[in-house]
């Protein structure tokens, strides 16, 4: 979940999301306040919640703690994985980009990663360059982390990216940009499957 990608409001994506079916709800907030962003961080988890499915937040560790996620999402520039690890108990997942960073998420005590962006992705103002699909199963084949795609998936590319080893897709505009949100979700939870 990104606001800045959910042209029917974060909260409507949520639910729709929700019902179609997902994992994971994460919410990646760059452009907001403080007070906004813990105050959506709270009402998404409490959707998840409700729903079954574990809440993480991305970058924030502080927020994490104050809206009760049940995981930490970092990148490369955020808090480094071991001084979060002071902090935050649950799962913390590590974004990489390259076969190094992959294998250095596991010595740095991360819990998953996730790798891209495998595809084009229109929901970054700079993206990292694209991996494709072959490194996306080089990186599944060589660490012992579960492996989450991201950048650029769709329901059939969540199908490509399970096929080469990895087990878990994340989806911004393919889903909260669909006409149809929960059937988005859907197809791609079963995509994803």
């Amino acid at each position: 979940m990104d606001p800045e990608h959910a042209p029917a409001g974060p909260l409507d994506t949520a639910r729709a999301i929700l019902a179609g079916g997902c994992a994971v709800l994460q919410l990646r907030f760059k452009g907001s306040d403080d007070a906004e962003h813990l105050q959506l961080a709270r009402a998404l988890k409490a959707l998840a919640s409700e729903a079954g499915v574990p809440f993480v937040l991305n970058d924030r560790v502080d927020i994490a703690l104050l809206c009760e996620a049940d995981g930490l999402h970092l990148g490369q520039d955020d808090l480094p994985v071991a001084e979060a690890r002071k902090l935050f108990s649950g799962p913390i997942g590590l974004s990489t980009h390259d076969l190094d960073q992959a294998r250095e998420a596991t010595r740095l005590g991360a819990d998953l990663i996730g790798f891209g962006p495998v595809f084009e992705t229109g929901t970054k103002e700079r993206p990292d360059p694209v991996v494709g699909l072959e490194l996306l199963g080089a990186v599944c084949a060589a660490v012992e982390l579960p492996v989450v795609a991201i950048g650029g998936l769709t329901p059939e590319r969540a199908l490509e990216a399970h096929r080469v080893g990895a087990p878990l897709v994340a989806a911004i505009g393919a889903v909260s940009g669909a006409a149809d949100i929960r059937a988005a979700a859907e197809a791609m939870h079963r995509g994803a499957a």
